[in-house]
């Protein structure tokens, strides 16, 4: 197990995350002034709505999966579907339960291996997912811009300085910005590969010769990783990163779509690109919350960025629906995983000490 992601950390995150979540909601259940009102939105609910929220909740599993499992069966054709798909939901598990996601990469690193990836190769293949994230964002935000999407945001503002809108532009520049940064990696691997050669050596002259084997496999992990980077950018990789691309909206539904189907279950009518750009600010602003899952930051950006849609009183009942979509019930599902995981661990361990 990475030491990023310890069952200690995760137990820590998971109760920041609920403790955190709990006390804003409890806030926003002030702030809608309207508890009655609340009661009767959460049991007049679409069900029909209802059941589409349950199925797009499985996308951070199913769909992040087989974005997975593309990307990492180009440099280890062996990589099972089920391990991708269990990898590819306990990544964004592990991202809401610690701060600025930074569990997310080595839990999908960690589960990959679990499922016979060698370590090198999961490696690059998370590192793929995510410049996959990257060139979705970087690409589609700006064609969504030039073909006109969410002009009606310019009409609304927030805290009286910048439009929706401007948010949305703001926000993309930051994800550009880090392709731009990426691509100048990627397209120099070499160059990462001799400074990554240098840090070894320099490991391997500052420890005791216990450590020269490790070393020696992370030099090893250091060629490997160098050799599928330069898989991945040349010949069929370009063509197994443009799947990954493609695949980036199954990914990514649950978070970008939450919004306007929790909409619809409250009976609530919006425009379909408008919502669907507003809950892209909300993902980009999200993505590097210092609290686990954004806790508390979510609830309060969300009630500010979605109230020209949502009225006052229904506040509380949109966010803890879109909460439950977007992260309790991944929460919940990758916790049970997870736990299980630890628990059968557990019970080799007893087997080998009895035997």
């Amino acid at each position: 197990m990475p030491a990023l992601v310890s069952p200690r950390l995760l137990r820590r995150g998971l109760e920041l995350f609920a403790g955190i979540s709990a006390t804003g909601f409890v806030g926003l259940l002030f702030y809608g002034n309207n508890f009655a009102l609340f009661l009767d939105a959460m049991l007049s609910l679409n069900w029909r709505w209802l059941i589409v929220g349950f199925a797009l909740a499985s996308m951070d599993w199913v769909g992040g999966g087989l974005r997975l499992w593309v990307l990492a069966r180009h440099v280890h054709p062996q990589t099972p579907l089920n391990g991708a798909v269990l990898a590819g939901g306990l990544n964004t598990w592990a991202s809401l339960l610690t701060p600025s996601q930074t569990g997310g990469g080595p839990m999908m690193i960690y589960a990959l291996k679990r499922s016979g990836v060698p370590l090198p190769e999961a490696m690059i293949s998370s590192l793929m997912t995510f410049v996959a994230t990257v060139v979705f964002f970087a690409i589609a935000g700006p064609l969504a811009v030039f073909l006109g999407g969410g002009r009606s945001l310019e009409q609304h503002g927030i805290l009286g300085v910048l439009t929706l809108y401007d948010l949305f532009r703001l926000s993309l520049l930051g994800f550009i910005a880090i392709g731009l940064v990426m691509v100048g990696v990627f397209v120099f691997p070499g160059v990462i590969r001799a400074r990554a050669r240098r840090v070894v050596a320099w490991l391997e002259s500052h420890n005791s010769p216990r450590l020269a084997h490790r070393i020696e496999d992370l030099r090893a992990g250091v060629d490997r990783s160098h050799e599928c980077i330069v898989t991945f950018f040349g010949g069929r990789g370009w063509g197994a990163l443009l799947s990954g691309v493609l695949l980036s909206p199954l990914a990514f539904a649950n978070r970008l779509l939450a919004g306007y189907v929790v909409l619809r279950m409250l009976n609530i009518q919006a425009h379909f690109v408008d919502v669907l750009l507003l809950q892209t600010v909300i993902t980009f602003l999200l993505y590097f919350a210092p609290t686990p899952g954004g806790s508390g930051l979510a609830e309060v950006l969300s009630a500010a960025v979605m109230s020209i849609y949502v009225p006052r009183e229904l506040t509380p009942s949109y966010i803890l629906l879109w909460r439950i979509l977007v992260s309790y019930l991944t929460v919940l599902f990758g916790s049970v995983v997870f736990w299980r995981w630890l628990k059968g661990a557990e019970e080799r361990e007893d087997l080998a000490a009895g035997s």
